[in-house]
């Protein structure tokens, strides 16, 4: 029995299945994202995430190969569409917003702010296109962390409120629209449709994620939002202490019940630097994050340190991420980005529409 010599092309397709993640390598192939040019030596590659640490390594493992394959060293084209995820339960609202992502958390105190707004600056940072919704009705902390605590709302057609824009990304909350001293004194329903309001009535321009950070629980904000809101996924955000695990396991099960996608869970605060030493310590314990993910079946999208710096610079109105002068501070964040963008395409189908526009010629 005779057998078909494998061709060029599909001896590189092997090479690069072998560095791919199967189901993202599959979808690859099935949406006709990877395609290959054997004459011109040419990776002709249609990301559907931005993952430059991921991409850089990929073309590492596998450049001996291709070159040996190619006789020469290969050629990537790479271009980008991020899709706009299906999701189960509300209809797509703004054609302007293709991915919404929920910050959350059980309780207060986990730094959920703080991830939220530094997770948006590393997305852009990657190179999406990224906007950061406030849902904190009683307590917006999104001004003073991007340095716009005096800026306040303002419309260029009175229908429509403009966006802020700082450090690459841009934002809304109601502390825009609100002196900071004032104290937001609303039953639930008042605060869910506020909540609404700024999300809907904002000119949101086209982006790839946006990126809302919760109010703590699971009360009248978390039920509109998913219940209202067309969200794509949620992020659970917790520490490592048994306290916070419990009230995070609470943040899942109720994701769970209303039908939301949970894309994983990231551990806060996991390990302490000391800023004058540099020793550090697992002072709220550890594994608890991973276990409470492994107990879910959840991706574990990975820790991030404690560190007074963290504090500090949205304090001061500039997100560490977005300062970059630490690495050993940014670089979780900038992996933290890649994971969230990567699980959400490996664990969602994007709509029919979108799959026809990002097919490869």
């Amino acid at each position: 029995m005779m057998f078909k010599k494998k061709t060029i092309e599909q001896k590189v397709l092997k090479c690069l299945e072998k560095a791919i993640e199967e189901t993202i390598f599959k979808k690859f192939i099935e949406q006709r994202l990877l395609v290959i040019k054997e004459d011109s030596a040419e990776i002709n590659l249609r990301l559907p995430f931005y993952a430059p640490k991921w991409l850089a390594s990929l073309q590492q493992q596998t450049a001996d190969s291709l070159q040996t394959l190619f006789k020469q060293p290969a050629v990537w084209n790479v271009s980008y569409k991020v899709p706009t995820f299906e999701h189960k339960k509300v209809a797509k609202t703004n054609p302007n917003i293709n991915n919404i992502i929920a910050v959350s958390s059980g309780k207060g105190g986990v730094g959920k702010s703080t991830v939220s707004v530094n997770l948006a600056i590393s997305l852009a940072k990657n190179g999406a296109k990224v906007g950061l919704l406030d849902a904190d009705i009683y307590g917006p902390s999104l001004p003073t962390m991007i340095g716009k605590k005096q800026t306040k709302s303002t419309s260029a057609d009175g229908k429509l409120l403009t966006p802020i824009s700082a450090h690459g990304i841009v934002g809304n909350s109601i502390g825009f629209l609100i002196d900071d001293k004032d104290a937001m004194v609303w039953r639930g329903p008042m605060a869910s449709k506020a909540l609404q309001q700024v999300l809907n009535e904002t000119d949101w321009p086209e982006l790839d994620y946006l990126i809302v950070d919760m109010p703590p629980g699971t009360g009248d904000i978390q039920l509109t939002m998913s219940q209202n809101v067309p969200v794509t996924s949620a992020i659970i955000v917790t520490t490592p202490q048994d306290v916070a695990l419990i009230d995070a396991q609470k943040g899942v099960i109720m994701f769970n019940k209303v039908d939301v996608h949970v894309a994983g869970l990231i551990e806060n605060m996991s390990v302490y630097s000391c800023v004058k030493c540099g020793h550090q310590e697992a002072i709220f314990g550890t594994g608890g994050g991973r276990k409470l993910a492994e107990q879910f079946n959840l991706p574990y999208l990975g820790e991030l340190p404690l560190h007074i710096r963290y504090r500090e610079d949205t304090d001061a109105g500039m997100p560490t991420v977005a300062k970059g002068d630490l690495p050993e501070l940014v670089d979780p964040y900038l992996h933290l980005a890649e994971q969230v963008a990567i699980n959400l395409y490996k664990d969602l189908q994007p709509t029919i529409e979108q799959i026809k526009i990002t097919e490869l010629k």
